[in-house]
């Protein structure tokens, strides 16, 4: 499910600044090292409607590097149509990127509890395909739980999301959403930033468990650089590339309404893939701009316009 449709100062900066030699941020930055992570192409983000199958076409056509993958159509998979996808992608260099968590835990009790049902089997279709990360978003803003119980209803919801996942060898990645217009949409504000999700997943205390990272989250939440170098590849589980709205500062941004990569120029998205490259992340790193002129496109131009927008954005750091 869609949001919208709802609607330390940094460890290494400190080891820097005690050693003898101080290393600015401004240098270690600049310092070359190749990227890891992968350009993965997720259809609903650009409002493109593609099976599977298809979402793999495009991703070769327009150089993608890693797909969404979907739990449904993989747990459905026989044993001979599961060699032959998998045998298509590793033939074209094709890997998955994250998928999305298809338990809505944000319902009553009985939605929650049917998703959980029915998550083994799915969780089992993404292990036997070889996909490896699962995510989902939070929202930060509630109508009736104030932080401390919505923070408590999160805790106890995604501890069992994370068990369940884990049994199957997934990585589970939970996204902060940064806007101020959101945030107080609802009576309560909730979780954020960064910091408050680390808090988040250490609470859930399941060591599958880390962040996704989107760079208009980290634009509209104020934070810089230093916030991700407080980070290892081993606490990033994904991330999203975007840019801000033109005309509006930070704390007016709105959720639903965003650029494709370097678009707008607001956000420093060299800053953004070079602090990814630092800590080492090699995920998968998709476009997610929400954007209605994107949407309006044909399937086949929105992907190729988001892809040059991708490879514009990766050539900063590639």
């Amino acid at each position: 499910m869609n949001r919208r449709t709802f609607l330390q100062q940094s460890g290494l900066a400190t080891a820097a600044m005690a050693s003898s030699s101080f290393i600015s941020l401004e240098t270690l930055l600049a310092q070359p090292q190749a990227r890891k992570f992968t350009m993965s192409l997720d259809p609903g983000a650009i409002g493109v409607k593609a099976n599977q199958n298809q979402l793999i076409e495009y991703a070769i056509e327009y150089g993608f590097e890693a797909v969404t993958p979907y739990p449904d159509f993989l747990a459905e998979l026989s044993d001979g149509q599961r060699s032959d996808l998998l045998s298509n992608m590793q033939d074209k260099n094709i890997t998955w990127g994250v998928a999305n968590l298809p338990v809505q835990f944000r319902e009553d009790e009985q939605t929650l509890k049917k998703g959980l049902n029915e998550l083994p089997r799915l969780a089992e279709g993404l292990q036997k395909a070889n996909a490896t990360r699962v995510s989902t978003w939070i929202m930060p803003t509630h109508a009736e739980l104030n932080y401390l119980k919505n923070f408590k209803q999160h805790t106890e919801r995604l501890r069992e999301v994370a068990k369940i996942l884990g049994d199957y060898g997934l990585r589970f990645g939970l996204e902060y959403v940064g806007p101020t217009t959101l945030r107080h949409a609802k009576k309560y504000a909730f979780v954020h930033t960064l910091e408050e999700t680390q808090a988040l997943i250490e609470e859930i205390g399941e060591d599958n468990v880390g962040v996704v990272l989107d760079s208009f989250h980290w634009f509209t939440a104020e934070e810089d650089v230093k916030d991700i170098l407080t980070l290892t590849n081993d606490d990033v589980v994904a991330g999203d590339l975007n840019d801000a709205h033109a005309g509006r500062s930070a704390v007016e941004q709105i959720d639903g309404e965003r650029e494709l990569p370097m678009a707008t120029g607001l956000i420093d998205t060299q800053a953004f893939l070079n602090a990814l490259v630092k800590i080492g992340f090699n995920g998968p790193v998709r476009a997610e701009p929400f954007n209605q002129a994107l949407r309006d496109m044909p399937d086949a131009k929105a992907v190729a316009t988001t892809a040059d927008a991708m490879k514009k954005a990766f050539n900063l750091v590639s």
